[in-house]
């Protein structure tokens, strides 16, 4: 039978809804296969943590389990056995098979539940892992749905901000087109209800963590992005205007005049898109580029300029 569903959250009977939520999240993530591999001990600590908040993260079962309806496992707790916590007694130590009479009442038939739903809508939605990791067909022990798939996706930067599609191909030569959302995270996981492999109960759930590829344009810092935008010399000790890509589409920026390498202009509401759905801004870093191909002039102007105003460079940082 399983542990106490509370003792194994580490929350009191009283927690509210929110106070299991986090706990869970807290030791489904430090207890994830992805984050502990080939660690036997955390990846049943991580599958008992999933029962337990099956049970007390759902309001109707966990307020049978208070009342003694059910047990740690979900099943049905009635009077008149060995085993079990219920209000009218205890359950079989091997649990119930097919149809029982209690007392002098009709027989009663109980099926099996799936217990994984929660886990899956948990990390559908948040930031989770990805990897071998899942509820394998189910935690519970009548679970005949089939196991969930879980695989990673490489997108472009440009669709994890505007959204798109993009085809997936699983190990059993099925394909699917993921939607990717707008402004979709580093390391989110996308729930595919229904995807999974196939089982009597029905198919398990595909789990897709996307990850965002480099960009031959721009370095992303957080939800910042860098880019690198050369500029002439003329326009460097002049100023000018340049024009410029985003992931929107090109803009003109103005260069200010005395402008050096390394110098950074700012494009508010240019950048990534962060999980509260803000956009974040991108940054034009000014880089110098002299001609291709040597100029008598500029090389005649630079060296009168040695002569009469030599200076030392600062470092820039």
């Amino acid at each position: 039978m399983a542990r106490d569903p509370y003792q194994e959250l580490g929350v009191s009977r009283s927690a509210s809804a929110d106070e299991i939520r986090k706990a869970f999240r807290k030791l489904a993530k430090e207890n994830h296969p992805d984050t502990n591999p080939g660690d036997t001990p955390a990846e049943e600590r991580f599958k008992r943590v999933s029962a337990a908040f099956d049970i007390v993260g759902d309001p109707v079962k966990r307020k049978k389990f208070d009342a003694g309806e059910i047990d740690a496992d979900g099943r049905p707790a009635y009077g008149g056995f060995a085993g079990g916590q219920g209000p009218w007694g205890t359950r079989p130590a091997g649990g119930y098979e097919g149809n029982f009479s209690r007392g002098a009442g009709p027989r009663e038939s109980f099926e099996g539940v799936d217990l994984g739903d929660i886990l899956g809508e948990m990390f559908g939605g948040g930031r989770a892992g990805g990897g071998t990791a899942g509820r394998g067909g189910g935690f519970g022990p009548f679970s005949q749905r089939g196991s969930d798939v879980r695989a990673r996706l490489e997108i472009d930067l440009e669709d994890s901000i505007r959204g798109g599609k993009k085809r997936i191909a699983f190990s059993d030569g099925r394909t699917i087109d993921v939607t990717i959302p707008k402004g979709a995270q580093e390391g989110q996981t996308l729930r595919l209800k229904g995807q999974g492999a196939p089982g009597r109960a029905g198919p398990g759930d595909a789990f897709i963590e996307l990850v965002i590829a480099p960009h031959p344009t721009y370095r992303r810092e957080g939800e910042v992005l860098v880019m690198d935008v050369p500029i002439a010399a003329y326009d460097a000790v002049l100023g000018g205007k340049v024009e410029a890509p985003t992931p929107d589409g090109p803009v003109t920026l103005t260069v200010p005049r005395g402008s050096n390498t390394g110098a950074r202009l700012r494009l508010k509401g240019r950048g990534l898109v962060d999980a509260q759905g803000r956009r974040g801004d991108l940054f034009a870093r000014l880089v110098i580029v002299l001609p291709d191909k040597p100029d008598p002039e500029l090389e005649a102007f630079a060296e009168e300029w040695r002569k009469k105003r030599p200076y030392t460079p600062r470092r820039r940082v």
